[in-house]
């Protein structure tokens, strides 16, 4: 009888750790897809490195897991950062240095390059638009 209980109250521990580790992983995912957007660079994938058991967090006993995100910026080179979270909070980031994005995909990107009115009118006055 006392066994059946401790083998249920284990699967019970097991499954709630594996729910946990799932959440983490799905708002590790969400994050890295921000983060790219933010950083205009393509996410090609999140993966988890680490996870040991930790003290912690809002239920008490949590994970700590480090996750590896995989990133491109022109579709051809791979860049990788690292994600580390405490439960479900991130606590850091480590992005690698990498060049920016081509200057036509740039969020402010306007003009042709070299031009002195950094618009595509002509520039008659001598002053930018």
């Amino acid at each position: 009888m006392m066994t059946d209980f401790l083998f249920f109250a284990a699967v019970i521990v097991i499954a709630a750790f594996f729910w946990q580790l799932r959440q983490m992983a799905e708002l590790s995912r969400i994050f890295a897809n921000r983060e790219c957007q933010k950083q205009k660079v393509q996410l090609l994938a999140v993966a988890m490195e680490s996870a040991r058991p930790s003290i912690g967090g809002s239920s008490g006993l949590t994970w700590k897991a480090k996750y590896l995100l995989e990133f491109s910026t022109d579709g051809i080179n791979q860049y990788k950062a690292h994600i580390w979270m405490h439960g479900k909070t991130i606590q850091k980031v480590q992005w690698p240095i990498f060049p920016e994005p081509e200057w036509h995909e740039a969020p402010e990107a306007r003009g042709s390059v070299g031009g002195s009115c950094g618009s595509r009118g002509s520039c008659n006055t001598g002053k930018c638009k």
